[in-house]
């Protein structure tokens, strides 16, 4: 009974999202665009001619806002190249690379690495999450992991003027994770974007700028 009416409550607020409303109208997936969004504007990270991985893209909103910034290319098509990776199947989306599997998996880090043509990458866009449990000490140490392996994958496909964008939870593995990035990027800041709901304990963490190991 409890949980019908969390379902309830959960489809009523989200029927009436403003952000939901908004990505419909603007023809995007998922109303995750406008975390991304209100974080580019402020940071600038995503430029044409940039070149952008996605890790666990799926349903593409990210992947399509990186698109559409680096639109603009005379004769259509995109200024830059976007690299989309997840396990779940993902529609296509104009100009964006799409790869499924897991990229902890070596074919599919194989396959990246043959489209990149040992280019390095100026992004990292990670807006993933564990299915989570309930169990706080469980959760946090799953999220912790998601962010290692974005961590580990930007060390070794990121320019050294590149940056990290990941979601995190604050909670018990906050810290930790604030310190590693505070470990492996010469600039981090933390950002809570108007569109993460004010429920929501997500918070979103920017590694600028590779350090020298």
């Amino acid at each position: 009974m409890a949980k019908n009416k969390f379902n309830q409550n959960w489809l009523h607020d989200h029927i009436n999202d403003p952000y939901v409303k908004l990505a419909q109208k603007e023809g995007y997936r998922a109303r995750a665009v406008y975390k991304l969004k209100e974080i580019n504007e402020s940071e600038k990270l995503i430029k044409p001619g940039h070149i952008i991985v996605d890790l666990g893209a799926t349903p593409g909103s990210w992947s399509q806002y990186a698109r559409n910034q680096l639109s603009g290319k005379v004769g259509g098509g995109i200024s830059g190249e976007i690299f989309a990776l997840d396990m779940l199947p993902m529609e296509p989306i104009a100009d964006v690379q799409f790869m499924l599997g897991d990229f902890r998996e070596q074919k599919v880090l194989e396959l990246l690495e043959s489209r990149l043509l040992g280019r390095k990458v100026d992004v990292v866009l990670s807006d993933m999450a564990p299915n989570l449990s309930g169990i706080p000490s469980a959760d946090a140490a799953r999220m912790e992991d998601i962010i290692e392996l974005a961590i580990e994958f930007s060390k070794a496909h990121l320019k050294l003027s590149g940056c990290l964008l990941v979601k995190c939870f604050h909670g018990p593995a906050y810290n930790s994770v604030w310190h590693r990035f505070k470990s492996e990027f010469n600039t981090v800041s933390s950002k809570k974007p108007k569109a993460s709901r004010d429920k929501s304990s997500e918070i979103f963490i920017l590694g600028r700028g590779l350090k020298l190991s």
